[in-house]
Order: structure tokens, then sequence, then C-alpha cells
């Protein structure tokens, strides 16, 4: 076992140092260690195989989450170069936003600014090291200033919206006409029946919506951002995207359906997933019984973390596990080849539950965008593909050049 307990870990906390560091470790110790911060232990899971193995094999016993200190309280375009976060989240938002809701808001509509706000700068401040150390002495820290208050002065903000919501949703409720997803969730409360009030009450609808808006936005917009930080930074790869869907789709509007024509395409979405890395850390797991687990016992409740970097940078998986490289989807004849190491939606009972969502929504946004324009980097700019500090790895900030097509 390690302990991190010294002054290098406690520079500013950057995630892709967090886990980069730890894959290295892996080289020496093995795909299965453990590390101490603080008063918390975590074992680290490193490896498609290791993974693999307590994700599938192991499933039950791996399905649990562990508590944690701080998780227990808690423009236009033509051409000039612009910054696409706001833009793109927006757009994706709206997805959510009428799943659940059955409406959309303009993009410069305050609520949707506000909502967007709060998510990206928890997501962001959820990376920090002085999350790390709430959680590793929530007794001290939480009685200091810093980003841990502010965490929860955001997450108040998001729970009285998502409240004020449903209730008017409430209000407005017809059984026989239920339009999104929290239509439903109110229905199933005036059921009558034993698990509406064990499920279906309030507090899980809050938390749930909160986090439908948290998950469903910020990584699928991550991942488009950088799809198109890497078609400014690969434009041969940009321009054989484009071509594709010129002899495919056309000036049609792309549909799910014409992904399965394009493999090329459908590779490089793959590998903007893989490469762009988005939760590297994977979110933590905790087993829900003692369990030993190759060779290793694991008390119920430890902290686990099955390292996603380390999978998606698998050298037994991925060629060229360090490049941009659209050939680890592509077999010799140009066809489109799975991967099974390719896991950026995690495995097992606790795998993201809007991959379907996300994977159509990616490949939808990503071909609309590359039929419509051309992504290039202002005049003189440099293209860093370094990953911004926080909980996921977003791009650095950075502007765009978008060329129209037609």
């Amino acid at each position: 076992m390690l302990n991190w307990m010294d002054r290098s870990f406690f520079r500013p906390y950057v995630l892709c140092y967090y886990v980069n560091a730890l894959t290295k470790i892996s080289k020496k110790y093995g795909t299965v260690f453990s590390v101490q911060l603080g008063t918390e232990k975590m074992v680290i899971l490193c490896g498609y195989d290791t993974v693999k193995d307590a994700l599938i094999n192991h499933a039950e016993e791996f399905a649990g989450r562990p508590v944690t200190a701080m998780g227990s309280r808690t423009s236009q375009k033509y051409g000039k170069p612009f910054n696409n976060q706001t833009i793109t989240n927006a757009a994706v938002a709206n997805i959510i936003v009428s799943i659940l809701m059955d409406q959309r808001f303009d993009y410069d509509d305050p609520t949707i600014l506000k909502l967007m706000r709060l998510i990206s700068e928890n997501i962001r401040i959820a990376g920090s090291t002085m999350i790390r150390l709430y959680n590793s002495y929530p007794w001290l820290i939480r009685w200091l200033p810093g980003a841990h208050s502010k965490i929860f002065e955001n997450r108040k903000e998001m729970r009285d919206f998502v409240t004020e919501t449903f209730t008017r949703k409430e209000k407005e409720l017809d059984i026989n006409n239920q339009r999104n997803l929290i239509d439903a969730f109110l229905a199933k409360q005036k059921e009558g029946k034993p698990e509406s009030t064990l499920y279906y009450h309030n507090e899980n609808l809050n938390v749930l919506v909160s986090n439908l808006f948290a998950a469903g936005m910020e990584t699928t917009s991550t991942t488009l951002r950088w799809g198109q930080l890497l078609m400014m930074k690969y434009p041969d790869i940009q321009q054989k995207v484009q071509s594709e869907i010129e002899n495919v789709i056309g000036s049609a509007q792309p549909q799910v359906e014409h992904r399965k024509k394009m493999p090329y395409t459908d590779a490089v979405i793959h590998e903007i997933q893989r490469y762009g890395d988005i939760v590297p850390g994977s979110v933590p797991h905790a087993p829900t019984k003692d369990i030993t687990f190759r060779g290793y016992f694991l008390p119920k409740g430890t902290i686990v973390i099955p390292l996603l970097h380390s999978v998606l940078r698998d050298k037994a998986y991925f060629e060229k596990p360090e490049e941009f490289y659209p050939g680890h989807f592509l077999d010799s004849d140009g066809k489109f080849k799975k991967n099974e190491a390719f896991i950026p939606f995690s495995l097992g009972k606790r795998s993201c539950a809007g991959e379907n969502l996300a994977n159509m929504e990616l490949f939808l946004f990503f071909t609309s965008l590359l039929q419509n324009f051309t992504f290039q980097a202002p005049p003189g700019a440099e293209l860093d593909l370094n990953p911004a500090p926080g909980f996921t790895n977003a791009p650095l900030p950075h502007e765009i050049c978008a060329i129209p097509r037609r």
C-alpha cells in the first residue's frame, strides 16, 4: 500500500496528473493496489482485464458506491473565432430538458445559462485538491472556507430549481397524458402502491433530475468539444469524415440509421471518446460485501477505482494508445471493428445508464456539424490537447473557426 501524504500530491490538483501517476504506479505494483489518502484507503484497478474481471465477473460484489464525506452532503459563427462551450452545452442540455420537462430553452435563456454554470462549476470543483482533502479529513475541512463550500451552494441552487419545476409540473399533471419523465414519475407517486412511497418520493425525483442534468449534459458536450478540437488538429481526418458524409448522407438530415453505412465516421467518433478519456478515474465503486479479489481481501464499503484511463490506454488492446488513431476501430478492409477494451461508459451494473442516448447524440451532432462546417484553428493559434483540471477531462479553453460548407 502506498501513502501519498507527501508534498507533491498537494500541488494544484490536475486530474490527468493523478490518473497518469496511478497508471505508472500500476507498472510497478500490479493491476490491483491501494493508496492511502488521509483516512481513506482506495483500491485501484488498472487495465482492461482487471477492470472487466471486477465489473463483469464480479458484477454483484462491485455494484455498490462508496460513502464519501462530500457525497453524503451533497453566438453566431461566420468563420470568426468563438468559444464553443456554451452553445454546445446548451444544445445537449436541451435534449435532457425535453425528456424531463417536454420543453426547451433558448440558448440565451437565463434559466439554462444558470443551470449550465452550476453544473460546469461543480464538475470543475469536484476534481480539486480541496474536495480530495474534504473526503479524507471531513471533520477538519468542513469548517474551512474553500471550493467544497461552493459545491454546497451550487447544489442548493440546483435543488431549489428542480423543486420549483416539479412542483409546477405536479399541478399540471394529467395521469392520462404523461408527456415526459417528470410526469411519469409523479404518476407513479399517485398509484398508492408500497413502492410509490418507498421509491417515488420527491427527494428521489430531485436527485434523479439533478443527476440527469449533470451527467446528461457535461460528458456528451465535452466529447463533442473534443471532437471539434481534434478535427481542427487533424484536418485530413476531418476531410475524410466529410467525404463519407457527402457519399452516404449528402445534403439530407443525418439519421441514426446512417451510422452503419459510415465505418470511418463511426471509428472517428469512437476514437474521440477513447482519446478524450472524459471520465478517466471513473465513478468510484464499493464492494457490497467482503470479497477476495485476485488474491486481495477487500472489506465491504472499500473505495474501488476502476481506472478507465488505464483501460482506454491499454497497450494490449490499442496499437497506438497515446495517439489519436481512428485505425483502432477499423479492420484491414476499412470496415468498422469493435474493441472490447472500449469502455468509456464503464462496465457492469454501474455502467452509464445513458449510453444509448449519448451514442445517438454524438453521431447526430458530430455528423450534422461536419456536414455544415469545416473547423479550423484561428490564425496563429496553437492547439493544446492537454485536458483542463476537473473531475472530467475537458479541453482547455480555446477558440475555433467554423467555416460554412454551404
